[in-house]
């Protein structure tokens, strides 16, 4: 995954990974501007000494890994607690907009209009990355989109201070310590300098907002100049960049990322779910169709439904699982891949979501996976994440008591779960 601390809150999370600073990076001076601190906070004496003791102890670890003296030092040389990281880290608002509410932003016809201007823009080296890697390129632009909307946002904070005070007073310190490592080991490859390299409390950098570790599994120096710079105002090596990324998660050429179906009056949604997979042939003889008009095409698909069968419904292929690798949310897929379609020339969804409709809290949904474990219905646990298992209780808890069961946990469910 491009960014694993971006976590789904349920099937309908945002991404983390696009929690960027909140504005533009220049980088056409000889040192962007940087968020050392915010709302006036000063860092504790103490956790300032604390970090540079850390660091110290650091310097053997990153020596083991490649990592020369003089890389660590210029590094770390202006690097102290950075408590407005902190701030963003422990301030993440919970996710609660509904996938129609997130699309509505997601997708807007601004993003959209943006998003063809880009296609123009950037016309000529957008084909080539096409040719090269076999990935859309209005799917590499709609990433680009909600990564940074178009390389507005790539992040403000200085990425080694921001790894390092995380590494060292943050929640998951080993995650942060791994990516303190990949940074450290681009800064000795020479791709950027360290006053240049900005990004997002959490790590995530550049125009499409990879990660460092994913940044060294996957970048590209497309431009041919030796660098794999992700973080000038040239998008070229981060757009090819992300085509790279998808193309080794699996995306199949000429292949869609999935379409917007109609189903049929009175269809038991038994079938769906991203494990449920079917021919083309066996989605026609169940009445699907094209939302649109017209047949689905050949080729394995599983049906999602990710407002129950009050919504839109979506045949999902191969390359939903390629852009679910860069985020795992399934919201954020159908963004990127609405958004690709809408910058293609296509139309709206065709659906009325259901509205009224509003989005469990976390709380919420711990209760919902509570009660079915209660009611013997495993669920694998209540942390409030609506995977695959809690689904699967979700439909056998509506099909036990005579429910289309589509899976979709809503205030519906939760009311009729606390009368059961």
């Amino acid at each position: 995954m491009r960014f694993s601390a971006a976590l789904a809150i349920g099937a309908l999370s945002l991404s983390l990974a696009a929690c960027v600073g909140g504005g533009p990076v220049s980088q056409s001076g000889s040192s962007p501007t940087v968020i050392k601190y915010g709302r006036d906070m000063s860092p504790d004496p103490a956790k300032v000494a604390g970090l540079s003791q850390w660091v110290q102890g650091f310097r053997a670890r990153a020596n083991a890994s490649g990592i020369s003296n003089s890389t660590f030092d210029a590094a770390f040389r202006d690097v102290v607690y950075n408590p407005e990281v902190i701030r963003r880290s422990q301030n993440q608002a919970e996710f609660t907009k509904s996938l129609w509410e997130y699309l509505e932003t997601a997708v807007s016809e601004k993003r959209i209009t943006n998003g063809r201007a880009m296609l123009a823009r950037h016309a000529g080296v957008l084909n080539q990355i096409e040719a090269t890697y076999g990935v859309d390129k209005e799917v590499v632009v709609a990433v680009w989109g909600m990564e940074s909307s178009y390389g507005e946002k790539r992040g403000d904070l200085p990425l080694i201070e921001a790894l390092a005070t995380l590494s060292y007073d943050g929640r998951r310190a080993e995650f942060f310590q791994q990516q303190l490592i990949g940074a450290l080991k681009i800064l000795e490859h020479g791709d950027v300098a360290p006053r240049n390299m900005t990004g997002s409390w959490a790590g995530a950098m550049g125009h499409t907002q990879f990660i460092p570790t994913s940044y060294l599994a996957f970048a590209v120096d497309f431009t041919g100049d030796g660098k794999r710079d992700i973080w000038s105002e040239d998008p070229t090596d981060a757009l090819a960049s992300t085509a790279a990324y998808l193309a080794k998660s699996g995306w199949q050429k000429g292949q869609p990322w999935g379409m917007e179906v109609t189903l049929p009056p009175g269809f038991g949604a038994a079938v769906s779910g991203k494990s449920a997979k079917r021919a083309g042939s066996e989605w026609r003889a169940m009445g699907i169709t094209r939302a649109g008009g017209g047949a689905v095409p050949d080729g394995q698909a599983a049906l999602l439904l990710p407002s129950g069968i009050k919504g839109a419904a979506f045949l999902i292929y191969r390359n939903f699982h390629a852009i679910e690798r860069y985020n795992q949310a399934d919201s954020y897929v159908i963004a990127v891949g609405h958004l690709s379609d809408r910058l293609k020339g296509g139309g709206p969804l065709r659906t009325p979501w259901p509205a009224g409709d509003a989005t469990l809290r976390l709380v919420e949904r711990m209760e919902v996976q509570e009660r079915l474990t209660a009611l013997g219905f495993d669920t694998g646990g209540a942390d409030g994440n609506v995977g695959a298992k809690t689904i699967a209780a979700i439909k056998a808890f509506q099909q036990s008591r005579g429910l289309v069961p589509d899976g979709y946990p809503n205030a519906e469910l939760l009311a009729l779960l606390r009368r059961s």
